[in-house]
């Protein structure tokens, strides 16, 4: 279904195929143009701004507002009128508050809750300020099939209002200091960052390498998902992001870098993480996934976040539980944690069956953490006659 703001604005009958047609050729824009600013809600400019205000009698101010597109005067005269402008729409705002029943709760855990529901009737029943680290990995809207049902193929405008509704109620579950995670691709988080900007602090735009191979046409390759970093307040309560190994050659071991004079100066306890993550391999073989007819998160995405931003005893909640990946983390790590899907949690159950497995993993993913090298990479080394800590610190940085 096509957005109609932009055609309602200028009194263009969306229900009449001609309409839009009869429009363009008065005004001289080709249709096809029209149509993008209408299903895009994108604001016309330049010389398309002042033919469609001059032939629909449209002010260019009455045509943001109608089409919700606002700059900072706009905002601020808005701010200054506040009292006057809540009269005017108070009515379309202020819904009486319906009784939402809670979900069914369908699994515990020493550590855990497990709810099976809409999120949304979920956070309706959770307390202010009782969360501290949230992770949520929303349906992308990309048409996807989802074991839950949910509708992935909506319009930009429905999906973005849905995610502003519980991005709010994250919001207002975060403790002072918390931390919000948003997993999404970049198109969204654009907009849902813009969103955050006024109700959290901004720490980081992660971009995580995807690893695709698939050609794509008429646009640069997307090669990232975009995670959100905000917290609550000035600052995040907890933050303590691991330090990774020194990136070298896989086969013969050696630098892929020329440090020059610096190595003595590398910290034995590893690289400082950055924000862009490469190292974080896609779920996709079938002998890894836990769950069927849809794509499932990295366990070493949420143990990394996990680490970065929690302490033993915080509680974790993941609004879209998909196949578990934060709840069982969360469990490992002796975190308390809240959790809902929508679709089928056979699959969430099954994986707490088989904890310890998982358990292991993390161990040997966290065993390459917080190290400069990895003791493999580090016996090679010194076979090699390759620098260390240890011989740079003995030779004042000299050695090759």
């Amino acid at each position: 279904m096509s957005h109609s703001d932009f055609f309602e604005a200028l009194g263009i009958n969306v229900k009449d195929k001609f309409a839009a047609k009869r429009f363009a050729d008065a005004v001289g824009i080709p249709v096809q143009r029209l149509r993008h600013y209408n299903d895009s809600n994108t604001l016309p400019s330049g010389g398309d701004l002042d033919r469609i205000c001059s032939l629909s009698g449209v002010s260019p101010y009455e045509l943001m507002l109608k089409m919700g597109v606002l700059d900072r005067r706009i905002l601020k005269a808005l701010r200054s009128n506040a009292k006057e402008v809540l009269d005017l729409i108070r009515d379309d705002i202020e819904q009486p508050e319906n009784f939402i029943k809670p979900p069914p709760m369908v699994f515990k855990t020493n550590f855990g809750r497990l709810y099976q529901g809409d999120c949304m009737a979920l956070m309706h029943h959770m307390q202010n300020d009782s969360v501290d680290i949230i992770f949520a990995d929303p349906p992308f809207n990309l048409k996807k099939i989802y074991p839950s049902g949910v509708n992935d193929d909506l319009h930009d405008e429905q999906y973005l209002e849905w995610c502003e509704r519980w991005v709010a109620e994250c919001v207002r579950l975060l403790k002072p200091g918390g931390s919000l995670f948003l997993w999404n691709i970049p198109k969204w988080n654009t907009h849902i960052s813009a969103y955050l900007n006024a109700r959290l602090t901004f720490r980081h735009w992660i971009a995580v390498d995807i690893k695709y191979t698939l050609p794509i046409s008429g646009r640069l390759y997307p090669s990232h998902y975009a995670l959100l970093y905000y917290c609550k307040g000035e600052k995040p309560k907890a933050f303590h992001p691991d330090r990774l190994p020194m990136e070298i050659c896989p086969v013969c071991r050696a630098d892929l870098r020329d440090y020059g004079g610096y190595k003595d100066k590398m910290n034995p306890k590893g690289v400082n993480l950055a924000d862009v993550w490469m190292d974080i391999t896609p779920v996709r073989h079938s002998k890894y996934k836990k769950r069927k007819g849809a794509n499932e998160l990295s366990i070493k995405l949420l143990d990394r976040i996990v680490e970065m931003a929690s302490d033993e005893g915080d509680v974790i909640f993941d609004p879209f539980g998909g196949s578990g990946t934060t709840y069982v983390v969360a469990e490992i790590k002796r975190r308390q944690w809240i959790g809902i899907e929508l679709g089928p949690v056979e699959d969430i159950l099954s994986r707490f069956e088989e904890i310890s497995v998982e358990a292991d993993l993390i161990e040997k993913i966290r065993r390459n953490y917080n190290c400069l090298f990895t003791a493999d990479n580090l016996s090679v080394r010194r076979e090699q006659g390759l620098w260390t800590c240890e011989s740079v610190r003995r030779t004042g940085g000299n050695r090759h």
